[in-house]
């Protein structure tokens, strides 16, 4: 399978740091966990990281325009699409499909992981485990919020209640940490995909009936139906969110939490062997990103397979999901390794400081993309356009809020230290005041 060279591709990378350090112990990026609790202060933070974080959000905004500005059955069902799918509409999806669609959010969850293990410590440092636990506490209750309040696809109570249980698992060695997380991973994906092939070797009659019943718009939700609400009112708007909620958030919790726990999981070995923070060998990267650049080739061929079919076929066989299962993270190994050798260079690396910027205010820049979009498309509280946009003009916007974000942001942290968000959270996990300048 294609993660098997990722795992000897860590080994590799990672014994130069264990050695060092005489054994698995953490790396010295690490070290401040051991003091007085604080925010993490601008000397210590580490300009990969933030790039990263600063990508991740911007490439989740990509994929979730379409669940923005169409009822969710269209973000599920493409085919379903009001605007049909062919022509620019049917590239616009290729593309998001292709180097967007679960690259972003795997990336965003493996650099969860980071953060649990920089604000936990290890399992014996209390203090820091109870702030931990304060922080995703209150991120839960932020993530209800938003997902009731603004916009149903919100992904913090999902990192929330996983929280929870990987911290449990931050003090382990990064060898462990690697093999249960690539191991749930793979075992994961191998279930999922298992149906799929067997339902080949089904009589047609009964492909037929499956395949009719996955074709059911959305769960059940009437994508004309959607739209009216969305247009109806502030009350209708809240009425429909609240619908889509209740379908998309139990499903995630219950069946997201062991891919999204492995990946948290996955962040923490990648941290504490430098792989994260630069320090692993330039053929280590260069490695990476080739079996990313393969995975992207699948991809893209899947995606075109999919569009050939008019989604009909690859809901009911494995062949055509493949690449989804297996290739979505070696193409964000392969992304994060690209941008960590931009950042080693130093003629490239000042071009990425915009982005490092709007990583360092993660949290404010991705509530602050449902507020803008929910504004554009939403009735009783916006302009109202829901529906109206296809896929190429939701583009539009992403680009849009993607270069306001980018200046925005260094803007702010040329006043302040972090985002106002950052700031909130933070304040309310430690149960004190804090300056926000500070």
């Amino acid at each position: 399978m294609i993660l098997g060279p990722v795992y000897r591709v860590w080994m590799a990378a990672s014994e130069p740091d264990r050695q060092a350090l005489g054994g698995d112990a953490m790396t010295d990026t690490t070290a401040p966990m051991t003091e007085a609790l604080r925010p993490v202060a601008k000397a210590d933070r580490h300009l990969s990281l933030d790039v990263l974080r600063g990508l991740g959000v911007m490439g989740i905004l990509a994929v979730n325009a379409v669940a923005f500005g169409l009822p969710m059955p269209v973000y599920m069902s493409p085919e379903l699409s009001p605007f049909g799918l062919a022509g620019a509409e049917a590239s616009a999806w290729w593309v998001v499909q292709t180097f967007f669609h679960y690259k972003f959010i795997t990336l965003f969850s493996i650099l969860f992981g980071v953060s649990i293990l920089l604000v936990g410590g290890e399992r014996t440092d209390k203090a820091r485990g109870a702030l931990l636990r304060r922080r995703l506490g209150w991120l839960l209750v932020i993530g209800l919020l938003h997902g009731l309040l603004i916009w149903f696809g919100d992904i913090l109570l999902l990192y929330a209640c996983t929280g929870f249980v990987a911290l449990l698992a931050r003090s382990w060695t990064p060898r462990r940490l690697f093999t249960v997380s690539l191991t749930i991973l793979l075992l994961g994906s191998a279930l999922a995909i298992a149906p799929l092939f067997l339902l080949e070797s089904a009589p047609a009659e009964l492909q037929q009936k499956i395949i009719a019943e996955m074709n059911q718009p959305g769960s059940g939700v009437d994508v004309a139906a959607a739209t009216a609400a969305m247009r109806g009112g502030l009350v209708a708007a809240l009425g429909e969110n609240f619908k889509s909620w209740m379908i998309l958030q139990p499903m995630s919790v219950i069946v997201f939490i062991w891919r999204t726990g492995a990946l948290m999981l996955l962040g923490m070995a990648l941290f504490k062997t430098g792989f994260l923070t630069g320090k692993a060998k330039t053929w280590v990267y260069l490695l990476l990103i080739a079996l990313g650049g393969a995975g992207l080739a699948w991809t893209g061929w899947e995606s075109s397979m999919k569009l050939a079919t008019d989604f009909a076929e690859p809901q009911a066989t494995g062949r055509y999901n493949m690449a989804y299962e297996f290739a979505s993270l070696p193409i964000t190994l392969g992304y994060a390794s690209l941008a960590i050798l931009l950042i080693r260079s130093r003629a490239i690396a000042g071009l990425l400081n915009p982005v490092a910027r709007l990583g360092q205010m993660a949290f404010t820049n991705y509530l602050t993309q449902s507020l803008i979009m929910t504004t554009i498309f939403w009735s009783g509280r916006g302009l109202g356009l829901f529906g109206e946009f296809n896929r190429v003009e939701l583009w539009g916007c992403v680009i849009a809020i993607w270069a306001l974000q980018l200046i925005w942001s260094p803007l702010w942290l040329s006043r302040f230290s972090m985002g106002p968000m950052e700031w909130i959270w933070r304040r309310l996990a430690y149960g004190k005041g804090l300056a926000r300048g500070a």
